[in-house]
């Protein structure tokens, strides 16, 4: 036999025991596995990962694995929960493990990993908006020590190194250090100054090796800040436990990873106002990119931390007032032409220019923005000044950088507005031969020899100054310790930049909304194609990607809108107009044969309009028979149906016109919202894509078409309605959002929030609670059931609570909009059986605002409107105008501007003092030294409530 030993070398090769420990929860049929970027740990090929053991050990499920590597091993690993047949349910959010072996560790000795779930909270630290703006350092911490470097501690036999590692990222200036204490005299017995001092190793890391022995276990500890006044602050909450279980092999070393240093959570509050809404004494009839320094000074001075924005992608598909619905994207890169500052495009103007854009100030300064007049003034000026110049920023460096960064979407985007001007429409299917997007047609039409090319350079152009301001607006949010929050919107136009160039990743026969709500009872139709999700996985959501890292340029904080549309969306047929008659897509329909096994068998009954003569005469009185006669054919004696020029929507819509003013003797509008409730009239949708599959209608007990049928169909279509709305999908959903949402979240840095308002399946708040998606409270859309106004005393902390937002009426609107439900919240929530005043008087506003500053959310957000709310000054102006958007209507005009200037408000110091009253207190004001300050109080409340002292000076006292 060969000696084995000659082809190894002259030593054998020596193994080392890793163990890994995990506390986890998981349902029947999960299993925990660790995978890693070694082979031994399937090189992250979970399949050929390793698979944990679970133990119960008291109250905690507790997972094992042991694997055998050699000396000196190193590798990254995550841990996955699993079911039989390794297929990934679920992963740890944060950044991979690192594991480094200490040096000293011989065969057959044993390291354990005492390891923490890492869920989405644990690594919103490293997002940016905390990272890089809200605890950014003025100064620099030192790394003290490597992480990976594990001393040699190992001085008799016998005893444990044990390495603690602990995460503190919110670190004050004048905190010199990390402490563990605890029972051990190695831990100080309590007491801080001779506790084990943790050495600093980057990334908000802090750890420090401890020699025990076997006689000093279990232990009980915890880690605490020491100022460099002599104070230290303990971490809140239980103490922590150590122990070496009696059933295993005595580790040589145990790497105890304890997760996040318990604090106080950390708390902020913002102001969320349109760009659009925002007024200077520079802008032109629109709030600016210049513009968003003035409200960063503002929200300083008022004691905010973030500022939020509507989108502010390009929407000019129609080249007219309906592009101001911000939602609508001609492009999801492009910047909006509509926020440039055109004094800003050159230091040399020249004088006409000038005096023209004077003019346009004082023409367009309005109660509203007028869109169409506002554009039309800043494109003509930007050319003028373009003509001029173009040579000069074409060739510059800094041109040709943002060109040669932003040429893989900008192409296109100016290729697109070119096209779209040339044809005079936006709907590329009117374009000819360019009908179709190829890259070949794209070079040669924005090549240098051709006669548009000032044309598409033109549109460079534009797009880099618009890039210039806002990243000057961003970088300076960021100096000032503002967190610039950006919204992104669930959809994008059907006539866009991306459905011309990435048609694949659409489903354009469809178009998206949202069932009824609290903002619509017909529900909502946006008008934007659907995903294809499935094409879209093919390069791993690489379109999505790219949208984030773009935001990501601009943004530290961003709004997912409908984040319901990552677990389902609301699908309706492309020549819906309404919300209602729609499906979810994912999802499970109803079988023919399901149906059938429950004596459910009449499906064109069910699923086709269901119109008598006796609605008729309902509905439209004396003139029934005129209105049939047009729009319907009697199939049966007193039986209707639609005619097939008018069996949709739109053809109803269409057909309506036609004949509008000839034999209609009632307003279009009635007749129009008459005919669609008779074709809305149905029990079961039938499936498009499969003719013997059903979805049950929302809202079906509505319908007249339900309310005809027998006792023991309507019985059988509720339990199939409430199974498929609110149980059937719920798996399908919740792997959906796993599949897609995390490619967002590991897109950027950036801090997500998603807006689940709405039909809210019960896998939702789960998944985003995994997730560490920061979720949205409006008190009065309260998410809990049986309630007419949310508690924000009850609220998350991982939640955005605010009294109104964008999609609704402001505080003061509401509160004058209906007399009974005043006085309700007036009891409820004020406590008082007095009567409520008829106005929201800036008292009012002032508790209501105070309620949301005091809550446990992570971010308190405010519209601008309601902090205006807090001062008489501001209220003379009708409540009604300062509405952003009326859900209910798809074409309204997205045309609000605040009616006083920024430079104003910065002024108002009486206003701001107010702010500042209501926010002070809560530990959620900007100042740096008073939040510190406010923090530490709070840390030091929840320690002493704990029986922990906390002020250390001359003769510190044993922590117990």
């Amino acid at each position: 036999m060969a000696n084995v030993g000659l082809f190894r070398g002259t030593e054998p090769l020596e193994s080392v025991n890793v163990t890994f420990r995990l506390p986890y929860y998981t349902q029947w049929g999960q299993s925990l596995l660790v995978c890693g970027s070694e082979a031994l740990l399937g090189s992250w090929n979970v399949k050929k990962g390793l698979l944990l053991s679970p133990v119960h050990q008291g109250d905690e499920l507790v997972w094992y694995g042991t694997i055998a590597v050699p000396k000196g091993f190193r590798c990254e690993y995550s841990y996955y929960v699993v079911d039989d047949d390794k297929n990934i349910l679920r992963w740890e959010m944060g950044k991979k493990r690192p594991l480094s072996l200490p040096r000293g560790i011989r065969h057959p000795e044993v390291v354990e990993l005492h390891d923490l779930w890492q869920t989405g909270a644990d690594a919103l630290s490293s997002r940016s908006a905390f990272k890089d703006v809200i605890f950014r350092k003025s100064w620099s911490l030192t790394v003290e020590r490597p992480l990976e470097v594990i001393e040699n501690k190992f001085d008799q036999e016998g005893s444990i190194l044990v390495h603690f590692k602990i995460c503190c990222p919110y670190i004050e200036e004048n905190t010199s250090q990390i402490y563990v204490i605890g029972s051990s005299s190695n831990l100080g017995q309590w007491k801080v100054q001779n506790g084990l001092k943790l050495s600093y190793s980057g990334e908000s890391v802090w750890h420090a090796d401890c020699v025990l022995q076997k006689g000093d276990f279990p232990i009980k500890y915890k880690y605490c800040k020491y100022s460099s006044g002599e104070n230290f602050t303990v971490e809140t909450g239980p103490n922590r436990d150590l122990s070496l279980e009696s059933s295993k092999a005595q580790p040589r070393c145990i790497v105890v990873s304890d997760g996040m240093l318990r604090e106080m959570p950390w708390r902020g509050a913002g102001v969320a106002i349109p760009m659009f809404s925002v007024r200077s004494e520079d802008d032109l009839g629109v709030g600016e990119f210049i513009d968003l320094k003035l409200l960063v000074d503002w929200a300083v001075e008022s004691g905010f931390h973030l500022v939020q924005l509507l989108p502010m992608n390009d929407t000019s598909v129609h080249g007219m007032w309906w592009d101001s619905y911000p939602y609508s994207s001609l492009s999801v890169f492009a910047l909006h032409p509509l926020y440039l500052r055109v004094q800003a495009l050159s230091e040399n103007i020249p004088e006409d220019v000038k005096l023209e854009i004077q003019e346009a100030k004082e023409k367009l300064d309005g109660k509203d923005v007028g869109y169409e007049a506002v554009m039309s003034s800043k494109l003509s000026i930007a050319k003028k000044v373009f003509s001029q110049e173009k040579d000069i920023i074409l060739n510059s460096q800094l041109f040709q950088k943002f060109f040669s960064e932003n040429e893989d979407w900008l192409k296109p985007y100016a290729a697109f507005c070119f096209l779209r001007d040339f044809f005079e429409t936006s709907d590329h299917s009117q374009w000819g031969r360019f009908s179709y997007y190829s890259k070949d047609k794209l070079e040669k039409l924005v090549s240098r020899d051709t006669l548009q090319y000032d044309v598409i350079c033109f549109h460079y152009y534009i797009q880099f100054h618009l890039h210039l301001q806002l990243s000057e607006a961003a970088d300076y949010a960021r100096s000032k310790g503002v967190v610039l929050k950006g919204d992104l919107p669930i959809g994008v136009d059907r006539n866009s930049v991306d459905t011309w160039v990435y048609p694949n990743l659409f489903r354009m026969n469809t178009s998206t909304g949202a069932p009824p709500d609290y903002f619509d009872k017909n529900g909502q139709n946006w008008g934007f194609p659907t995903y294809n999700w499935e094409e879209m996985s093919k390069d791993n959501f690489g379109w999505w990607r790219a949208r984030l890292t773009q935001m990501a340029k601009y943004f530290t904080a961003y709004r997912i809108d409908h984040i319901l549309g990552f677990f389902r969306i609301w699908e309706l047929p492309e020549h819906a107009m309404t919300g209602l008659v729609g499906k979810f897509r994912p999802s499970i329909p109803l079988s023919q044969e399901e149906l059938e096994n429950e004596g459910i068998w009449d499906f064109n009954r069910l699923s086709q309009p269901y119109i008598r003569q006796k609605f008729l005469q309902d509905k439209f009185g004396a003139y029934w028979t005129s209105i049939a006669s047009n729009f319907l054919n009697e199939y049966e004696k007193n039986c209707y149906e639609f005619k097939e020029d008018c069996n949709t929507e739109k053809k109803i819509a269409s057909k309506l016109k036609t004949i509008s003013g000839r034999s209609l003797l009632e307003s279009e509008d009635k007749i129009r919202r008459d005919l669609f409730d008779l074709l809305q009239n149905i029990v079961l949708i039938r499936d498009p894509e499969d003719a013997r599959k059903f979805h049950p209608r929302f809202n079906l007990e509505d319908s007249s078409s339900f309310h005809d049928l027998d006792d023991h169909s309507k019985n059988i279509l509720k339990k199939f309605y409430y199974d498929y709305y609110f149980h059937r999908q719920e798996n399908l959903w919740r792997q959906n959002a796993l599949k897609t949402l995390p490619v967002l979240l590991n897109s950027s840095d950036m801090l997500a929030c998603g807006e689940d308002l709405g039909l809210i399946p019960s896998c939702v708040h789960p998944v985003m609670q995994e997730l560490g998606l920061i979720g949205l409270r409006i008190q009065r859309m309260p998410s809990e059931p049986g309630l007419e106004f949310g508690i924000p005393s009850q609220y998350n902390y991982m939640t955005v609570c605010a009294p109104s937002c964008h999609d609704c009426s402001t505080l003061r609107a509401w509160w004058e909009e209906d007399e009974e439900r005043r006085k309700r919240y007036f009891k409820t929530m004020v406590g008082s059986d007095t009567l409520p005043p008829r106005q929201c008087l800036p008292d009012i506003a002032y508790f209501i605002i105070k309620q949301h500053v005091e809550a446990p959310s992570m971010w308190a957000i405010f519209p601008l409107q309601d902090l205006l709310a807090l001062k008489d000054e501001y209220t003379t102006r009708p409540a009604t105008e300062e509405t952003i958007n009326d859900p209910t209507n798809p074409k309204h005009y997205w045309r609000y501007r605040v009616h006083v200037t920024m430079e104003s408000l910065i002024k108002d110091k009486e206003l701001i003092g107010i702010i500042k009253d209501v926010v002070r207190g809560s530990g959620r004001l900007h100042s740096e030294n008073e939040t510190q300050q406010q923090q530490q109080q709070l840390i030091h409340q929840v320690a002493n409530a704990n029986g922990v002292g906390t002020n250390f000076n001359v003769d510190p006292l044993a922590v117990r």
